[in-house]
């Protein structure tokens, strides 16, 4: 344990010090809570000290934090937006609405001292505003100490009690929660059930609980002997807190993350499967029910662990929890809480999708309610590669059926950019396509435009340069320009900042003295280099690929095997562009722009040459 923590506070001195060579900076937390479950009320009550440190250039004069169980009452901004909005949430509805006294969900906060001194606080909804007893200066640090007690919620939207598949306690956004503060400022968006921000920090966290309970969530047991319970290869006679002989505690430390969460239930049951590089995978689940599903999934989760450690950057941790507790799937520091009811693909897909997260939530950290398609996207895009890679499938574009959901959103002229708040979408289906179908595309039609080993590898760049900070979309793109040496402002500012649409076109094809003439092209608002592969009688493919003025380069190795000709640039104000190629037009079977599916074209029927007499595309066949 001592190594593990060690390890990663040498991580952090070393992070900081890149951080003030490159003028980058963040702020520091660092949470001790004792918290004391009445489970018989679903109440307890909590002590919380906050070491906060201002990293930042910024004096600050208030501070801010989450209180996110005061969502679920009658009247709060969620339950009037899940009643407004076009398309509820179905998990919400109208349920908050008709809570009872004793069903809501509340944080009270008791006392708060800053120092030692009283500090002026207001409860305004889901965020506590506090006026600070004295300014917290640059560089300095500041000690808050917080009495409060708190009401846990009937589940109805990732935290609470009493889920649907019978788990008692699924603790998430379950403690008051400092704000981040960052180069825009304070972020302390009111909780209304989207995503999340937090900032990076330690958390020393004692959970005084019926003994009779068995926890899992973030971060490492440090009392295992004490707690037992699949937590020590022989369970050891359980030592209780003094004065509550009922009761257990149960210790947790957590370095390096940006929150904390946890699940509790008396029937839960404990197993555990070691990745190669030492990281134990824990599975935290209802027993006596789907244990063989259970068993199953173990071994499909290391593959996949180790695929995505491979592919996408080690997981720093030497623990993840897989638990079952949630009303779908939601991932958290070390942790997630999933159900597990539906089939066995159906619990391989939700774990894997969360799990990833572990990465692009986990350890890069983004504004998730700014930037909520560089968590989703960037996660779906992997857990799409990996599940390919784990049904043996050696797709080149195992992304088709989210391409397949951009394109029909598009056909109902409902798109917004990905530039809007997670908050402030007009519908959830919006969001949901958004934030996970095209910022999933975003990735793999990047692998078409700079090439798919430019991709791969410059994902493992961004984790080496960005995990354990905060990149945004402009760090992002900047990772990938370095790796494919190539500009990419247009492309970032296209698919991410407007709702243009790509759609090329096959206009016409001609004998040109002994060559063949091929007019392509651009129909939609987005410029797109091409990818034009041509298959000949004789059975052979040829690849001409035709990239942008503005990209200053060619794209380098892609997916095709196939010698490719690079043409001469198409400056993108041009309507269209003459393709002439060596072969004569009589042995020309087929042409196709994208093959490989991975241009978000929103008309494909024009992609093809020849068409039959019913105006049916003939499909290009063969990589």
């Amino acid at each position: 344990m001592k190594q593990i923590i060690t390890l990663i506070t040498l991580i952090t001195i070393v992070q900081t010090s890149s951080f003030a060579q490159k003028g980058y900076w963040q702020q520091h937390a660092k949470y001790e809570m004792n918290i004391d479950m009445d489970a018989k009320a679903h109440q307890f009550t909590g002590q919380q000290e906050l070491v906060y440190t201002n990293n930042s250039p910024n004096t600050l004069n208030r501070v801010f934090y989450h209180l996110y169980y005061n969502a679920f009452q009658p009247g709060s901004m969620m339950d009037v937006r899940s009643r407004t909005i076009i398309d509820p949430d179905p998990r919400v509805g109208d349920r908050i609405v008709g809570l009872k006294p004793d069903e809501i969900g509340f944080h009270k906060i008791n006392s708060l001292t800053q120092n030692g001194k009283a500090v002026e606080y207001k409860v305004v909804g889901t965020i506590l505003e506090v006026e600070l007893a004295e300014p917290i200066s640059p560089g300095k640090k500041a000690t808050f100490k917080m009495d409060f007690n708190s009401q846990i919620p009937i589940q109805i939207r990732r935290t609470g009690r009493d889920n649907q598949e019978g788990v008692d306690y699924s603790m998430t956004q379950w403690y008051p929660k400092m704000c981040e503060y960052d180069k825009d400022g304070w972020h302390a968006n009111p909780y209304i059930g989207r995503e999340f921000h937090g900032i990076w920090g330690d958390f020393d966290v004692k959970i005084t609980i019926d003994k009779n309970y068995l926890l899992g969530g973030t971060g490492y047991v440090q009392n295992p002997q004490e707690v037992g319970k699949g937590y020590e290869d022989k369970k050891k006679k359980m030592k209780t807190q003094k004065g509550a002989e009922d009761k257990l505690t149960w210790h947790f430390y957590a370095p390096q993350v940006h929150d904390f969460a946890w699940a509790a239930d008396p029937e839960f049951t404990h197993d555990t499967t070691l990745l190669d590089n030492g990281t134990l995978l824990h599975f935290i689940y209802m027993k006596d029910t789907l244990v063989d599903r259970w068993t199953k999934l173990r071994p499909v989760a290391k593959k996949s662990f180790e695929f995505v450690n491979e592919n996408f950057g080690e997981y720093p941790y030497k623990q993840y929890s897989i638990i079952q507790g949630g009303d779908g799937g939601m991932e958290y520091p070390m942790c997630t809480l999933i159900t597990a009811h539906s089939s066995f693909q159906g619990l391989v897909s939700v774990t894997v999708h969360e799990s990833i997260h572990s990465w692009f939530q986990g350890l890069m950290a983004t504004n998730e309610s700014k930037y909520s398609w560089m968590d989703e996207g960037f996660t779906t895009f992997a857990q799409y590669k990996t599940m390919d890679y784990l049904n043996d499938g050696g797709a080149i574009n195992p992304l088709a059926r989210q391409y397949g959901g951009y394109v029909r959103l598009v056909d109902a002229n409902r798109q917004e950019p990905l530039t809007t708040h997670a908050d402030f979408y007009k519908s959830n289906s919006v969001y949901g396509s958004n934030s996970y179908s095209k910022g999933a595309i975003l990735l793999m039609q990047l692998s078409y435009i700079i090439g798919d080993d430019a991709v791969m590898n410059g994902m493992k760049r961004y984790y080496d340069e960005w995990h354990f900070k905060h990149p945004t979309a402009q760090d992002f793109k900047r990772v990938m320009e370095k790796e494919a040496n190539m500009e990419l402002d247009w492309y970032f500012e296209q698919f991410v900042e407007t709702t243009n649409t790509i759609d090329y076109s096959i206009e016409a094809v001609a004998k040109k003295e002994g060559k063949t003439n091929i007019t392509l092209a651009r129909k939609g608002d987005m410029p797109m280099p091409i990818d034009v592969v041509i298959k000949l009688k004789d059975g052979s493919l040829k690849w001409y690929y035709i990239p942008m003025r503005i990209m200053r380069n060619n794209k380098g190795k892609d997916i095709y095997e196939i010698t490719r000709v690079n043409k001469e640039a198409w400056p993108w104000v041009y309507p269209e562009y003459e393709l002439v190629i060596d072969e004569a037009i009589e042995n020309i079977e087929a042409i196709e722009i994208d093959p490989s599916t991975r241009m978000a074209d929103v008309d494909r029927s024009n992609n093809y040459y020849p068409k039959d007499e019913e105006d049916k595309a003939v499909k290009f066949e063969g990589k």
